[in-house]
């Protein structure tokens, strides 16, 4: 929801410092790899109880998550190079609330497990929007230049990076943000799929 709003702010500093990476050589595919692994350290160290450790990790991998597109823009974007960064985010999505099921089974189970299916649907919306815009030949850059189509929503990146951040300030109400948090993504992806119906059908 906030992203397109968000974009003209942040797009103008990750591209400078995009192109400073590009000019040392770095590529966009090692930057979303420097992410994932950062993303996985933080599902870690929620994991084994280190939420600070957590926080900190998860914004940096989030920062990573933003560079590799400025890195991508500032050399040659391929289209693996997109299928990659997607699949490393779902990687990481997954991967923290597992970690807050791991660390404490009984309270955070259930609600670990809705947050999870949550973004499997809202997921399928999402790659099921960009397949129908992508055959009409449909292109937008309202939330930054990207490999294909992004559909908004309500939840987006930066609410999803509230969410985390929030997870890792307070574990202790974790639950009762991700059954929060699971309605909210059910709540876009029947949005996206009722806007897919009256577009593409």
């Amino acid at each position: 929801m906030l992203d397109r709003y968000l974009r003209p702010l942040i797009d103008p500093p990750l591209d400078r410092l995009g192109r400073a990476l590009a000019g040392l050589g770095i590529g966009a595919n090692a930057v979303t790899a420097l992410g994932l692994a950062l993303g996985l350290g933080a599902a870690l160290a929620v994991a084994l109880g280190a939420f600070g450790v957590a926080l900190a990790l998860m914004l940096a991998s989030r920062l990573a998550d933003g560079l590799d597109g400025a890195v991508a823009r500032a050399t040659r974007p391929s289209d693996f190079g997109g299928v990659f960064d997607i699949a490393a985010d779902f990687v990481f999505y997954a991967a923290l609330p597992l970690a807050f099921v791991w660390a404490d089974p009984v309270a955070n189970g259930l609600a670990g497990a809705a947050l999870i299916a949550g973004f499997y649907v809202n997921a399928a919306s999402f790659l099921g929007y960009a397949i129908l815009a992508a055959k009409q030949g449909r292109t937008t850059r309202a939330r930054g230049q990207k490999s294909w189509y992004h559909a908004g929503g309500l939840m987006e990146g930066t609410e999803t990076i509230a969410f985390f951040a929030a997870f890792c300030l307070w574990p202790g109400v974790f639950p009762a943000l991700a059954w929060v948090f699971a309605a909210l993504c059910l709540l876009t992806a029947t949005a996206r799929l009722a806007q897919m119906h009256q577009t593409f059908d």
